[in-house]
């Protein structure tokens, strides 16, 4: 039994100390990827929208690359795909609601 868990104490702290510099990487990000806008970003978010509408009234957006192109679509899937997320552990089902008469 002592062997069998000094086994599972060394595996665990192999693997803690691989996963170390992505921990510390993911943090460093969310800290600023995960905070709701603040008051101050009010001007910066009104300025994207300016730019993108402005975008989409001239015609700018047809000379987009396909590298560009790929990774916005692939934004847009990934905020559909947790607004899905969202709905599903709000429904508290993967397919209708439950409504119970």
């Amino acid at each position: 039994m002592s062997r069998l868990f000094k086994k599972i104490s060394s595996i665990s702290s192999i693997i803690i100390e691989a996963a170390r510099p992505n921990i510390k990487t993911f943090a460093k990000y969310a800290k600023v990827e995960l905070t709701p806008p603040k008051l101050s970003d009010l001007p910066e978010i009104k300025n994207g929208i300016y730019k993108m509408t402005q975008t989409a009234r001239t015609g700018c957006w047809k000379n987009i690359t396909v590298k560009d192109a790929t990774v916005q679509s692939f934004i847009a899937l990934e905020v559909y795909m947790w607004f899905y997320v969202g709905e599903c552990i709000g429904k508290r089902h993967l397919i209708g609601y439950d409504i119970k008469l």
